[in-house]
């Protein structure tokens, strides 16, 4: 496929993977989501291990602006090892939301490291649970891992989120930075964009 044609299918693939995650009986908080300051769509990141385990996934990331709205979206790669007992392959559609939007700004710096520095926890479930408000959302990073229409742990320390600076430029037809789409004034009009600004609109 031409490079254009590739970053389309990836979009649509991204707001496929948040329509699936809102049609599920357990789903990502909604106050989550009021506090959410941007998002990370991966789908069909590659787990695959037989002793010491990787993941390898590309996909889109998103900021909240002041105003509400949501960002374009920029590229990112998202790589990472693990070790454990594992073993065969296993294709999983993950989201990760951030609650300071600064961090994925982050990435016109290069590529930086979930864990350590910049927390990262598994995201509590429960759309309307009562449960969920008790809870202070205090982590940096959420995230949500889906496996064959069901949560599946997946561990994200050590993992590298980088944009992905090719497929940006095949889409916007520029050398756009991930923070400089993340701020463009003028919106895109490609129909792939404005339909996942309206699926990632849906958890609100």
């Amino acid at each position: 496929l031409p490079a254009q044609e590739k970053q389309d299918e990836k979009i649509r693939k991204s707001e496929a993977v948040i329509r699936d995650f809102l049609a599920m009986k357990e789903q990502i908080p909604a106050l989550l989501m009021k506090k959410a300051e941007g998002i990370v769509i991966i789908p069909n990141l590659i787990k695959a291990g037989l002793g010491i385990g990787g993941q390898r996934g590309k996909g889109v990331a998103m900021v909240k602006r002041a105003n509400g709205t949501w960002s374009d979206p920029a590229f990112v790669t998202l790589t990472g090892g693990s070790i454990g007992f594992q073993a065969g392959v296993q294709s999983i559609d993950l989201v990760m939301v951030f609650t300071k939007g600064s961090i994925l700004n982050s990435l016109a710096k290069g590529e930086f490291t979930l864990g350590g520095d910049i927390g990262v926890a598994a995201g509590p479930i429960g759309r309307s649970s009562t449960a969920t408000t008790d809870t202070k959302f205090d982590a940096e990073v959420y995230s949500y891992s889906r496996s064959k229409g069901l949560f599946a742990g997946l561990s994200l320390e050590g993992s590298k989120l980088a944009p992905d600076n090719a497929a940006n430029k095949a889409f916007y037809k520029a050398s756009y930075t991930a923070s400089s789409i993340f701020s463009k004034k003028t919106a895109s009009k490609q129909p792939v964009v404005i339909s996942l600004k309206r699926a990632v609109r849906g958890f609100q």
